[in-house]
């Protein structure tokens, strides 16, 4: 180890930090320069008490936004690091597409603050088999494995499955996006005996309309899941369009 020391010295001078948003040089690895770390709004209570949408104010322990009063999600809250906006969007799509794996501990040590105390079971978003040999790697899994490291919480990659290609969320309407991941989720066969009883932690990059985490939550719960909350980097609140 000794003699690796000014080898790790020298590229570290070859290749120093940078900002995980912009690319400018910083302190340490993970870090955002002073600009990108302004304008992220990171997130937590107060929020929704069942889908953990923030409040702008306390409203008290029990209080729910109007859409969970109307209809419960099947997901028992929704726990995202920060707001979804230029920064989150460029650190997002450069582990999504960009092959900067990176990123995927950048977002998990945000992410971290935030892990449900009872967290039992780190279960990443699948991607279908077709889009893993295209892409190489499921960006969701990496930031679980590098959750479950810090943590300590185990992760099973293959619990849930993507037995059914979907198209691309992106700009299909609310309904359209449900009717799209209505099916494609799939339990393993041994699934049942690891679920049942236990709060089981779905981790993804982007967090959007809900459709996918309200599917997964679903096939999660038959399966004997006590209570299925979704971590992720991003959220988006309004009505920006995520990648």
């Amino acid at each position: 180890m000794a003699l690796l020391a000014p080898l790790a010295r020298l590229a570290d001078l070859a290749l120093p930090p940078r900002c995980p948003g912009c690319g400018a040089v910083t302190d340490e690895n993970h870090r955002f320069c002073v600009s990108c770390w302004s304008s992220l709004t990171f997130l937590g209570p107060p929020w929704c008490a069942t889908c953990h949408l923030p409040f702008d104010y306390d409203r008290g322990a029990d209080a729910q936004c109007a859409s969970c009063m109307e209809s419960p999600p099947a997901h028992d809250g929704v726990r995202a690091a920060v707001a979804y906006g230029a920064v989150a969007r460029a650190v997002a799509l450069k582990l999504k597409y960009g092959g900067r794996l990176g990123c995927a501990d950048t977002m998990a040590r945000a992410m971290l603050r935030l892990m449900p105390a009872d967290a039992e079971l780190l279960v990443p978003v699948p991607l279908h088999r077709w889009r893993i040999w295209s892409r190489g790697y499921n960006q969701a899994a990496l930031i679980g494995s590098a959750l479950s490291r810090t943590s300590g919480v185990p992760m099973e990659v293959a619990l849930l499955r993507r037995v059914r290609a979907t198209p691309v969320l992106r700009g299909l309407g609310l309904r359209g996006r449900h009717k799209a991941v209505s099916g494609a989720f799939a339990l393993a066969p041994s699934a049942r005996e690891r679920l049942r009883g236990r709060t089981v932690v779905l981790v993804d990059d982007v967090h959007t309309s809900g459709a996918t985490a309200q599917a997964c939550a679903r096939v999660l719960k038959r399966g004997g899941a006590a209570r299925v909350i979704l971590l992720c980097w991003a959220c988006v609140l309004h009505s920006e369009p995520a990648d």
